[in-house]
């Protein structure tokens, strides 16, 4: 009896600690795991704010995105493929053209109802492109903004102030203060733009060229006048 419970209890206790090795291991790997995915979560949060920085960027600097093609001119331009011959033809060709003299209208009024259909939507896209871009041209870009605010004030602003300014005036508009301070040292590098530093401090001004907002407004009724 001795001999038989001395091997079944050192099975047991190498069972042991093998479950005890393997659940070690898997905490580890949890552990290591979940790290890898808080990493790969704050490298895509940080993706994603670069890229609305980008495309706020892209828009200042009136970058316009290429338009996506229309799914009304590929399937216009798609081919039918051609009818099979049927195994009940005869030789000399007599059924094949009494199905053909049946089937032409039919075949000819689908393509006239397709090419028309082709064209409404076409024509629609056309329409709905210039609704966009005449709405889009419309509304003034960040740079006719920072320049307008500029010409307006009397003190030198900061980019932090301009965009708080703008954003307040234009909440329905995305404005970030990074893109700001781009376009501000586009307009400096143009010479539409002023830039002094006070310690630390960046501060911008419209340049002595640009007009300012009063001279605009004085200028607007000798215009009118004549």
């Amino acid at each position: 009896m001795p001999e038989t419970t001395t091997p079944a209890t050192e099975l047991a206790s190498q069972y042991i600690a093998q479950v005890t090795g393997d659940l070690e291991t898997n905490l580890k790997e949890q552990e290591r795991i979940s790290a890898e995915i808080a990493s790969l979560q704050e490298q895509l949060a940080a993706l994603q704010r670069d890229h609305s920085v980008l495309v706020n960027m892209r828009q200042a600097l009136g970058v316009e995105a290429a338009p996506a093609e229309p799914a009304a001119d590929k399937q216009s331009a798609t081919v039918p493929s051609p009818r099979r011959r049927k195994a009940g033809a005869t030789p000399d060709g007599k059924q094949k053209a009494r199905k053909a003299t049946t089937t032409r209208p039919r075949k000819k009024a689908a393509g006239k109802t397709e090419a028309k259909a082709a064209g409404a939507t076409k024509a629609a896209g056309k329409t709905e492109g210039k609704t966009a871009g005449a709405t889009k041209a419309a509304q003034p870009t960040l740079v006719e903004l920072i320049r307008h605010h500029l010409a307006a004030q009397k003190e030198p602003r900061s980019a932090a102030e301009v965009s708080a300014a703008l954003s307040q005036a234009h909440s329905d508009r995305d404005i970030a203060a990074k893109v700001v301070r781009v376009t501000l040292e586009a307009l400096v590098a143009k010479g539409q733009a002023e830039r002094t530093k006070q310690g630390r401090s960046v501060f911008y001004t419209a340049s002595a060229s640009e007009p300012t907002a009063a001279s605009d407004a004085e200028a607007q009724p000798e215009n009118a006048g004549n």
